[in-house]
């Protein structure tokens, strides 16, 4: 591994299935989910489960979600086909042959840090669905603006991590070893499914980049873990810190579950 990057290998030896591989022009904001209607729908309005795939572990989140998912605003669609949140951003649930398709319809129709955020929290209920349905997770998340510029993406040496299924190993600056398949792929993020982020199946990491028109772009970093125990924890949280501080110094420190002592 050299000093000034990350090593990163990647083999494509098998079949993809053509919901999962990315197509010019395809809405980032519509995924197909392995799951029914039912489950989809519950993930949605009850607020334990809203908080295994929203955002990440935080002080804030249980308000934030109360303020999105259940406010006064917010409108529930006839036979649970579609959600309107608080702000006017629409979740719509259509059944499919092997499973549903759900899009979200944004009020807002141009491209901002409000889509990407869709984009990463849609793609983590779709996780959250597919392999972790009655798990709960732990994250650890951090964001900032890169000292030279660049695209975390290209920091970690993935960029050409395109097709979703293809598999990847990847070493973080101290050593630490991920293994696992590229989960999605967009413009602006890439999520990889991560054998030692859980005891039994696969973590989610989602790598993002935020291009700003009015400065400096950001990125950030989305880890979910399911699990795991606190060494562990402790231990992959330690990495994620040595990459934020050389990367990202003037970001501040990971946030991430609480731990018991």
């Amino acid at each position: 591994m050299s000093e000034q990057a990350d090593s990163l290998t990647q083999s494509s030896t098998e079949q993809h299935p053509a919901r999962n591989v990315p197509v010019a022009g395809a809405n980032p904001l519509s995924v197909h989910i392995n799951a029914d209607a039912r489950q989809v729908w519950l993930m949605l309005r009850e607020p334990r489960l809203v908080r295994q795939w929203h955002g990440w572990e935080a002080e804030t989140l249980d308000e934030e979600i109360q303020s999105i998912f259940f406010a006064p605003s917010v409108v529930e669609g006839p036979n649970h086909t579609f959600l309107t949140v608080d702000g006017g951003d629409t979740f719509r649930i259509e059944p499919v042959q092997d499973g549903c398709v759900v899009t979200i319809e944004r009020v807002e129709a141009e491209a901002d840090e409000i889509t990407e955020g869709w984009i990463t929290f849609l793609q983590q209920l779709r996780f959250a669905l597919e392999r972790h349905p009655s798990n709960t997770r732990r994250t650890a998340f951090f964001m900032g603006e890169p000292a030279d510029g660049g695209s975390i993406i290209a920091k970690l040496n993935a960029e050409q991590l395109q097709q979703p299924g293809d598999s990847y190993s990847l070493d973080l600056p101290d050593g630490h070893e991920l293994t696992g398949s590229v989960w999605f792929r967009t413009e602006n993020q890439v999520g990889l499914t991560v054998s030692q982020y859980a005891d039994h199946g696969e973590g989610l990491v989602i790598l993002a980049d935020q291009p700003s028109l009015e400065g400096p772009g950001s990125s950030l970093v989305v880890i979910s873990t399911y699990g795991l125990g606190a060494k562990a924890l402790r231990t992959a949280w330690s990495s994620w810190d040595t990459f934020r501080r050389q990367h990202y110094p003037s970001s501040d420190p990971l946030e991430t579950s609480k731990l018991e002592r």
